[in-house]
């Protein structure tokens, strides 16, 4: 995870030598807060602060609270329940009304030190039962009077457990904790990292003083000044290393050197081209080729919506490698997706003198033994299949490009396997068809190079999206029908609930007899496919789908991926409600891939949530990726991108890539800056940047696509 800390000596102290901590306690903070040194303790910031200034009366608290303070005397505790439901409940009250106290942790421990008839400061987040107000699980402190006027004061609450708690290591004993070592700290305990004119021209405090401020603010406005400071410097170190990754590799990366746009490419281009390139197809494409002409290995993620045409970008790019006698590999999740990708390019490059093969897990032995051999030899060309591909016993003649469709669906020691196979690492090209939002591509990808598609064919028509209540499935199945009666096809998909695979093979089942119901056989036939079916009966019912035997897919998201049947028109989403916006886009994606105009149903119940709301409108206003991208990201927050997790790149401790974009943004540029102006941070303004990323070497791991 990403610490914004300096080793110095002090710091690096293990947690147990902090006076009030100890062997036994130390091990709880390892335990429960990950929590190993006085660094840790001070990188373990406040949720938030209490003015201990307001004290609300209880009557005053309503449903609409959200976090009160009141002072109160309790009356009486009672333990309720038993098992689960074994609670403990305490009335507090004052002048003006009562209020509840519920615990359902913890119990034995807050009944030895809850005192009926003692008048406490509780602090929590407001609720109501039966017309009662309550806190669960309040902060309690006995209450003194001059903790209720005079000199403004702001405590932190600290993130805790109730483990932790039962230990007496709650939120109030941790920041205690923090107190006693902030107050034994220097100002060169915590050295400056950022340059100075940072300082002066941002207005941010010392890095000594953020971290006093943070903790225990002696205003407001000091607060704000100490968060802005810290998260900025969290982006901007994460930038200034993501850039200098970038630099080395430019610098130091060998790669084979692809010199000419030879006879292959340019034969194909000007004879064989189905259709005019995009604008943004050229664009990518000459950035491919200035990249493996440098004799540097090309690192480039590739973006593009669903239908932009990032597959003839791919075919070029090995044509280039095949014009300069190398060998490329295209690799796909799933054999359906590797069979599309073999067929379409087999077919492109049907009248090209190059050998194209296909190797996936059902190859039999026989064509696996040919196709091996002809691939040690250099016989074959192009090479398109599935993990088979990473197989020891799959060895290439000169390996100089290697092409990953769908990338986050493999691991990086995945991917590692294939760049081996060449004595110079091949180029690498990653393709994903899931846009990845500008704000998060520049903090998860900053390291790599990264073209994105941003255009559509011509001709090709956008897709009406609707959303549909439960109420109008009969007005919906006979738009379906009206489609099926012009020689359309159809999509029905059914979300899953991840907490139970019968669950789901239930709920497609009855949608399954639904369908069956308003498009009865023989006049409609229809295809099944979901997660739990065998390979070949999976297979099958696709292939029937495709060749058009049956008029309508019935399917779990299986179908999200690699099926491509220009002739459906129509996609419709059950409980749309469930799925993340990036999901429905990609479903909606299997539509709208031939000349007719195609559209989206999406079908929910009339309860939804506000956010459910807010991605059904988002869908309905536009087609652009990236632009639901965005939203999805603003909504969800980064979510499971490949690389982002692992890497520890989004666990800002801090900073937060979406309400914080201002401060990402300027952490970029002046990190640009630094580097085109003193890519060896030599100049004396820099040495503390350089020193702090010295002493933070190692201890990062950085995602890199190879």
């Amino acid at each position: 995870m990403f610490s914004i800390s300096f080793d110095a000596t002090i710091l690096s102290s293990p947690i147990e030598f902090l006076k009030g901590v100890g062997p036994l306690r130390a091990d709880m903070l390892k335990k429960e807060l990950g929590i190993f040194t006085f660094k840790d303790i001070l990188d373990h910031f406040p949720l938030r602060h209490i003015d201990k200034t307001k004290v609300n009366p209880i009557s005053s608290v309503t449903p609409a609270s959200d976090y009160v303070q009141v002072a109160g005397t309790v009356t009486n505790s009672v333990l309720m329940g038993e098992n689960r439901g074994r609670r403990l409940v305490a009335t507090i009250k004052d002048s003006s009304g009562e209020m509840e106290l519920v615990w359902f942790q913890g119990i034995n421990w807050i009944q030895k030190s809850l005192q009926v008839g003692q008048t406490y400061l509780v602090y929590g987040k407001a609720g109501f039962f039966n017309g009662m107000p309550q806190i669960t699980h309040p902060e309690m402190e006995v209450f003194t009077p001059e903790k209720s006027g005079g000199k403004a004061f702001l405590e932190p609450v600290y993130p805790s457990t109730e483990k932790l708690k039962a230990k007496s290591l709650g939120g109030r004993q941790i920041g205690k904790l923090t107190f006693s070592l902030l107050s034994s700290l220097k100002e060169s305990d915590l050295p400056e990292n950022l340059p100075a004119s940072f300082l002066q021209h941002y207005g941010f405090p010392s890095r000594f003083n953020a971290y006093q401020q943070i903790h225990f603010p002696s205003s407001d406005k000091q607060y704000r000044q100490a968060i802005n400071r810290l998260k900025f410097e969290e982006l901007f170190i994460a930038q200034l290393r993501l850039g200098l990754i970038r630099l080395e590799r430019h610098r130091y990366s060998k790669g084979v050197i692809f010199s000419q746009v030879g006879e292959l490419f340019n034969s194909f281009y000007h004879h064989h081209l189905p259709f005019e390139l995009t604008g943004a197809q050229k664009r990518v494409l000459k950035e491919i080729r200035q990249d493996m002409g440098q004799g540097r290995q090309m690192n480039r993620l590739l973006q593009g919506d669903v239908g932009s045409g990032k597959t003839m970008v791919a075919l070029l790019s090995m044509l280039l490698a095949a014009d300069n006698g190398f060998q490329s590999c295209l690799m796909a999740p799933t054999e359906i997706l590797a069979n599309q990708h073999f067929q379409g390019i087999s077919s492109l490059l049907s009248e090209m003198p190059l050998k194209v093969a296909l190797l996936t897990g059902s190859t039999r032995a026989a064509g696996r033994r040919k196709i091996l051999a002809a691939l040690a030899n250099g016989d074959i060309h192009l090479l398109i299949g599935t993990h088979a591909l990473l197989e020891d016993k799959v060895q290439f003649n000169n390996l100089g490009l290697a092409i990953i469709d769908e990338q986050h669906r493999f691991g990086v020691e995945q991917r590692a396997r294939l760049w081996k196979k060449a004595a110079i690492p091949p180029h690498i090209l990653v393709m994903t068809a899931t846009p990845i939002p500008r704000t998060l591509a520049m903090t998860a990808y900053g390291d790599l190079d990264y073209s994105i598609i941003d255009e559509l064919p011509p001709g090709r028509q956008p897709i009406t999206t609707v959303h549909r209540y439960e109420y109008a499935r009969a007005t919906v199945m006979d738009f379906i029908r009206s489609e099926i009666d012009k020689g359309r096809q159809a999509y029905i998909i059914f979300p899953l609930i991840e907490e139970s695979e019968k669950l789901d093979l239930e709920n497609l089942m009855r949608g399954y007899e639904n369908v069956k119901a308003f498009f009865p056989e023989p006049k409609y036939w229809i295809s099944m496919v979901h997660g739990k079916q065998a390979p070949e009966v999976k297979e099958t019912n696709m292939q029937r789908f495709v060749s058009h035997d049956t008029q309508i897919m019935v399917s779990t998201t299986v179908i999200e991926v690699g099926v491509n049947v220009p002739n459906a028109s129509v996609m419709v989403i059950e409980s749309a409600e469930k799925f993340g916006l990036s999901q429905l886009h990609q479903l909606r994606g299997r539509v709208g891939r031939g000349a007719e105009k195609s559209f989206c149903i999406l079908l929910t119940g009339t309860q939804i949530t506000n956010e459910a709301r807010e991605r059904l409108k988002t869908m309905c206003a536009t087609n652009d990726g990236f632009v639901i991208a965005e939203k999805d990201l603003e909504l969800r927050g980064p979510g499971d991108i490949e690389g982002t997790r692992q890497s520890g790149m989004l666990n800002f401790k801090l900073a937060d890539i979406v309400q914080d974009k201002h401060l990402l943004d300027a952490a970029k540029q002046v990190a640009q800056t630094i580097i085109e102006a003193d890519p060896t941070l030599q100049s004396e303004e820099n040495k503390r940047l350089k020193n702090f990323l010295q002493a933070q070497k190692g201890k990062l791991a950085w995602s890199k696509i190879s």
